[in-house]
């Protein structure tokens, strides 16, 4: 979510008005762009906990603090802030998984020595354990996306204030049919997307609670709306797809220089650009409208995966990235990964992610579902084979060995350790054993 995030709001717009025809002609020009699959990215978003009293919120003085501090940092990496305080690093594309990983640990290296000076702690969790927390940024955007997510009941205001992500950045692929194919891989995301989901959920507790769900950020993702977190059919050519489904999705807002922003109610952005809604849109309009879409696979021109939870330890965002760029780089695990994940499709019963049984599966099950878990461990096995193949060191190739022995040869996730503790200490993962049942579901 860091691009609805960024100060392009605050940009000056181009008078022009855009057509629909024109929609149309942008977006499939800008978001599918072909060729050898070379350059891979990660974002990862992070709670932010007092580090002796981790249930004790912590105060805006001390987050604009931290803030500060970390901005003030010479990083590779771009750093954001999300609105319920939260703090993401966005690698710059890295021509290798090593490159990757290596600018990325440097820089959280030295965000967690300045939050250290200040008693606090980067947290890999999906979503915040114990409470909703207040929404640190107050700016027209923020008010805007509020007040927009909120007529879909509470779920937005999760997905603002207390989610944290590992999103993997990888390029369109080729313009060609095959492994590395732009087609192939865009159908490929969406359904290993489910297998994702499974193997890390990390997020099964809210106010120190079982929520019934492995993943309740994922949850909390489904139920903002299929407009705004859904994506376009799969039996579709996917720029074309991609293109009527971004004319059809909701405006989320119309900018102002001044005052509250406007936020409509029903108005797509096809119906905006045939005269509907209070002016015309312009082509900086239709850049802010694509960046509030949060679909599980969002093409930016590369495809960026947006379903993983955070990850529990200061190295835990690695295995994801890594199988991942495994999965989707190496064109002979590629294919071991496509074949493997076609009978899951049929789960999906020709639904859009995620919004079908199977991602409620993956979500509410984790790897206790026998067909997610047997997925998973064939292409677990393939990812490390390849990983080699990529140029990914030993330490790399062994924290993923380490999670296929731990987590998923096992049917389990990091979730499942949350549970298994005491309640008393339901922050990180402690200890492993059967997966906790009787789990309540949280309301809707």
């Amino acid at each position: 979510m860091s691009d609805a995030m960024d100060d392009s709001g605050d940009r000056t717009e181009h008078p022009t008005a855009v057509t629909e025809a024109e929609v149309d002609a942008l977006v499939q020009g800008i978001c599918f762009k072909t060729g050898p699959p070379r350059a891979l990215g990660v974002e990862l978003e992070w709670l932010i906990h007092d580090r002796g009293l981790p249930q004790r919120p912590v105060t805006p003085e001390r987050l604009r603090a931290a803030h500060s501090a970390a901005r003030a940092l010479p990083l590779g990496s771009a750093l954001t802030v999300e609105p319920g305080g939260q703090l993401e690093l966005s690698s710059p594309p890295a021509a290798s998984l090593t490159e990757c990983v290596d600018t990325v640990s440097a820089d959280l290296a030295a965000v967690r020595a300045v939050l250290d000076e200040q008693g606090l702690v980067l947290v890999g969790l999906g979503h915040e354990p114990f409470r909703l927390p207040d929404r640190f940024l107050r700016e027209p955007r923020y008010d805007a996306m509020e007040a927009c997510l909120d007529r879909a009941g509470p779920a937005g205001r999760h997905m603002m204030r207390a989610s944290a992500s590992v999103q993997v950045c990888v390029d369109a692929g080729h313009e060609e049919p095959g492994p590395l194919g732009h087609g192939r891989r865009w159908w490929l995301a969406h359904q290993l997307g489910a297998v994702l989901v499974a193997a890390f959920a990390n997020s099964p507790l809210i106010g120190l609670r079982p929520t019934g769900w492995l993943s309740t950020r994922q949850l909390m993702w489904a139920r903002i709306g299929a407009g705004r977190a859904g994506a376009p059919p799969l039996h579709e050519e996917p720029r074309s797809a991609w293109a009527r489904h971004v004319l059809d999705s909701p405006v989320m807002c119309v900018r102002g220089d001044g005052g509250p922003w406007e936020v409509p109610e029903g108005l797509t952005f096809r119906e905006w650009t045939r005269g509907q809604g209070s002016r015309a849109p312009t082509r900086a309009d239709l850049d802010y409208h694509l960046t509030t879409l949060f679909p599980p696979v969002r093409p930016r021109g590369h495809l960026e995966l947006r379903m993983i939870d955070a990850q529990p330890g200061e190295d835990g965002w690695i295995v994801p990235l890594a199988v991942t760029a495994a999965l989707f780089d190496d064109p002979q695990a590629a294919e071991t990964a496509y074949r493997c994940v076609k009978p899951l499709a049929e789960r999906a019963l020709n639904l859009p992610a995620p919004h079908n049984p199977l991602w409620d599966d993956a979500a509410r099950l984790g790897l206790a579902d026998p067909e997610l878990r047997e997925v998973a461990n064939v292409c677990f096995a393939a990812a490390l084979d390849a990983l080699p193949r990529i140029g990914a060191g030993a330490e790399v190739t062994n924290a993923v060995a380490g999670y296929l022995e731990r987590y998923v040869a096992r049917g389990r996730c990091p979730a499942d350790d949350l549970l298994d503790a005491p309640p008393g200490t339901r922050i990180a993962p402690a200890g492993s054993g059967p997966a906790a049942r009787g789990r309540k579901d949280i309301p809707s």
